[in-house]
């Protein structure tokens, strides 16, 4: 039977060039988003990550057609920023939703499938905010920093079954990202401006990153193994951000940080 692969959030971005290089690696790929898709070779499906019903309904297609779940990429997210003090809960609360909690609700539907048929491949797609908390970003960092320790519990959680799964953390990637994010620039006269230069720093590093069709190529490249370390950074000099952070203490990696995103 041909390998099946899943991911969310396919229809535009790294998630869409992901899905475009899985099929060149042959396997039968299904494309989860709130709005279909429009991929030539891949199977679109609707459901929207926050909503656990759909969710089921999408996976029990992908088995009806597929018979077989191999891997299942989670890369359906969005972004907000603003300062933490004048970020409704609300709002946080349906950043975890999405970005944390919708790849854990996608875990739960195909992980049984997985555990059955004895393997599987999850990739959860983090972020370098993740490890580093951007600030002005402090939700969709905290959202990413929860969706690597998730990944780190489940490894070892699901080893025995022969399921492994990797967090992968890119940078900045030129996308529709960047111009979707929400942005609250609630009190910026509070913090001197301070919230609005951070967020256009973050979009300028976004708009001259790295192309979505390299990042998409190397989660499949990933994706398609057996194993792998269990985090995995995408570029270069975010791999030597990593490694500084490692080096450094800790006060003087987040006081860089600050230097740079929010003076």
């Amino acid at each position: 039977m041909m390998k099946v692969c899943i991911i969310t959030g396919a229809s535009s971005g790294i998630g869409r060039a992901a899905a475009e290089n899985m099929l060149k690696l042959g396997y039968r790929v299904y494309g989860i988003s709130r709005h279909g898709g429009d991929i030539d070779g891949v199977a679109g499906l609707c459901a929207d990550v926050t909503d656990e019903q759909e969710i089921v309904k999408a996976v029990n297609t992908v088995m009806a057609e597929g018979g077989r779940i191999d891997v299942l990429i989670n890369n359906a997210g969005f972004g907000i920023s603003g300062a933490a003090e004048f970020t409704e809960t609300e709002e946080a609360e349906r950043q975890f939703n999405v970005n944390f909690f919708g790849a854990v609700r996608m875990c739960r539907a195909v992980l049984p499938i997985m555990r059955k048929q004895g393997f599987g491949r999850i990739v959860n797609i983090g972020s370098v905010a993740g490890d580093i908390a951007i600030p002005f970003q402090s939700f969709y960092s905290a959202a990413k920093a929860a969706l690597c320790s998730y990944t780190l519990a489940l490894i070892n959680e699901v080893r025995e079954f022969n399921i492994t799964a990797v967090c992968i953390e890119p940078g900045d990637i030129r996308t529709g990202f960047t111009a979707a994010r929400h942005k609250n620039t609630c009190g910026d006269d509070i913090y001197n401006g301070r919230i609005s230069r951070s967020v256009e720093k973050m979009e300028k590093d976004e708009q001259t990153g790295m192309s979505p069709e390299a990042a998409g190529k190397y989660i499949a490249k990933i994706a398609s193994k057996q194993s792998s370390k269990p985090v995995l950074i995408i570029g270069a000099q975010y791999k030597a951000v990593g490694l500084l952070k490692k080096l450094l203490p800790l006060s003087l990696t987040n006081r860089i940080v600050g230097a740079i995103y929010a003076k």
